[in-house]
């Protein structure tokens, strides 16, 4: 079972020169059942949702798949809950430190106060 949650395109700085060593990305956002009878124990996702209702799937994981557009080039990280958890907040953390809330309504979050 693979669902989408959400893409799109990073916040890149315009600067050509900045183009080379760190090009543009397209970050993807899955839910994913994992299947660890791969090659090397290596996680894949297996089956499609499509509205399947997820209870009683056994390892799930949150998928955050970075691209590099016009090439082949991609990483994906299978996050367990816990570690997604941790990645929130160390986002949340830089938010706060340029003095960003975590959560904006015009972004489609709820106020948090933060």
């Amino acid at each position: 079972m693979k669902q989408s949650i959400d893409s799109a395109w990073d916040d890149h700085p315009v600067d050509p020169d900045d183009q080379e060593d760190t090009p543009p990305a397209w970050w993807i956002v899955n839910l994913i059942e994992v299947d660890w009878a791969g090659e090397a124990g290596a996680p894949r996702a297996v089956g499609g949702v499509g509205g399947r209702d997820l209870e009683g799937i056994d390892d799930l994981r949150i998928q955050v798949v970075l691209e590099v557009p016009g090439t082949t080039e991609r990483i994906a990280a299978h996050l367990a809950p816990a570690t997604a958890r941790r990645l929130r907040a160390a986002l949340a953390t830089a938010l706060r430190t340029i003095g960003e809330p975590i959560d904006r309504p015009e972004d489609g979050g709820a106020p948090t106060g933060g």
